[in-house]
């Protein structure tokens, strides 16, 4: 970082009400484990041929479970005989080859709206927040501009009117489910190959295990930016929610123009994922805070994720209700109380489990006044925290909502995720893919988690676990 980056973060610990007197101090002892952290020592995922079944076969999940839902009435299909199998195999890849080519409709609107996303990322104003101390980096910090809120709000107002003037219907979006997939999915690969050859070739690869396509899954770079646009974080929340958002607004507009209203279902889903949404703009500066920034390289396992994953396989139940009778899924009044009062209740628990963490961390760093958006919940930042001081230098937080699971958040998050299948109730199976697929990756993703906690923190670790002594939900598991 250069003399002047750290100045600018001087200057924003001023203005955000700092003190140095709490601030944390890496130990000699946390520097030796970070160091360690930051090397590679074994394969994970199952290793290059593990990463390798997971790049491939997971397009081909996306193909065949859209397939399902769009032709099949939402029901899994399958060879019914050894005769029937390459049949079977041709229908689907007509499917693919004619209803979700890379037309030029699904170019222009997928890579309009990442170039768009880039652009007012890059020239709007945010709110300055300094990120953790990155040891790659001999722990100094970056700057992150956070402007996803303004470009939000420039995003909605750029649909609206493009949707009103006739310029660009909402509605043709889900028409084009199966095209735009594609379209994600080759910048997916694209991006995540290119990254990997600029890393080598500008010598900014780190934690490399020398196998080529292990390093692509896990990516080559910690913080590639362009400008002030840190990329990694860019895409985790301008992608992936912006289309998860619209896709649900233009299943809304579809029903409407073919029954003359909108469900309550698809409303629902409109409601969960604008506030999904948002929560990620408006909550944008404690991103910095978290592991995926400080730590998780930006490979093929983040970016095609955001690029197309997420995007396209977490909005089944929208895609099942644009193209069925609603009367396949409509529940009594009551069942709707329920659904609503669930997602609702989730929701603050993340947002405000989140906020806790993310405003404990900017505590140790001597940051005490946060940024003000809609909606702040209370309860968002704990009062005279407890933790516990690590030999490190770090604090484990103790209180709030992390004095009851280590994970709290993940388990708002994923109930938040079950309800975005339970909106059609049994209609289709297809739609609980991802609340069965997410709760599969947060596990793996904390055993990640607490194996790096280990190491990194030892014995202190171990006094942690003994204080909070529940993985997720407390007095179960």
């Amino acid at each position: 970082m250069s003399q002047r980056q750290s100045g600018s973060s001087e200057s924003l610990r001023k203005r955000n009400g700092a003190s140095d007197t709490n601030k944390i101090v890496i130990t000699d002892e946390g520097r030796a484990s970070d160091q360690r952290l930051d090397s590679h020592e074994t394969y994970e995922f199952g290793g290059p041929w593990g990463v390798f079944a997971i790049m491939t076969g997971f397009p081909v999940l996306m193909y065949y479970l859209w397939i399902c839902l769009w032709f099949y009435d939402g029901k899994l299909i399958y060879p019914t005989s050894t005769e029937d199998i390459i049949p079977f195999l041709w229908r689907l890849w007509e499917h693919i080859r004619v209803d979700a080519s890379p037309n030029w409709y699904a170019w222009k609107v997928y890579s309009g709206n990442v170039f768009f996303q880039l652009f007012i990322a890059y020239i709007l104003p945010g709110y300055m927040q300094e990120g953790l101390p990155v040891p790659s980096l001999g722990y100094k910090t970056l700057m992150y501009n956070c402007n996803a809120l303004v470009c939000l709000y420039a995003t909605l107002i750029t649909a609206g009117a493009l949707h009103y003037t006739g310029i660009f219907r909402l509605t043709e979006i889900i028409d084009n489910y199966g095209h735009l997939m594609t379209v994600s999915m080759i910048w997916g690969f694209a991006v995540s190959f290119g990254m990997y050859f600029i890393a080598v070739a500008t010598n900014t690869q780190i934690r490399m295990s020398g196998n080529f396509i292990y390093d692509v899954f896990m990516g080559a770079s910690l913080n590639p930016r362009i400008g002030p646009v840190d990329l990694k974080m860019w895409a985790e929340v301008r992608i992936p929610w912006v289309i998860v958002f619209f896709l649900a607004v233009s299943g809304a507009c579809k029903q409407y123009e073919n029954y003359g209203y909108v469900t309550p279902n698809m409303m629902f889903m409109c409601l969960a994922t604008g506030l999904y949404l948002n929560a990620c703009a408006k909550g944008e500066e404690c991103i910095p805070q978290t592991w995926d920034m400080y730590h998780e390289k930006w490979g093929f396992m983040v970016i095609f994720w955001n690029l197309a994953g997420v995007p396209f396989s977490y909005v089944y139940s929208v895609v099942y209700m644009a193209s069925h009778d609603p009367e396949l899924y409509r529940f009594p009044t009551p069942t709707y109380y329920l659904l609503f009062g669930t997602l609702l209740t989730a929701y603050y628990i993340w947002d405000t489990a989140m906020a806790q963490k993310s405003h404990f961390k900017m505590q140790t760093q001597g940051i005490y006044n946060f940024r003000k958006t809609f909606p702040q919940l209370p309860w968002n930042t704990v009062q005279n925290p407890t933790f516990i001081q690590t030999a490190h230098g770090n604090r484990l937080l103790t209180s709030g909502w992390w004095k009851y699971s280590r994970k709290p958040n993940y388990v708002a998050d994923w109930v938040m995720s079950f309800t975005w299948g339970a909106v059609i109730g049994s209609a289709s199976i297809i739609p609980y893919f991802y609340s069965v697929f997410f709760i599969t990756v947060l596990i793996h993703r904390c055993s990640r988690d607490f194996e790096r906690c280990s190491i990194k923190y030892g014995k202190d670790w171990e006094r942690y676990c003994q204080v909070v002594k529940y993985k997720f939900i407390p007095y179960v598991y």
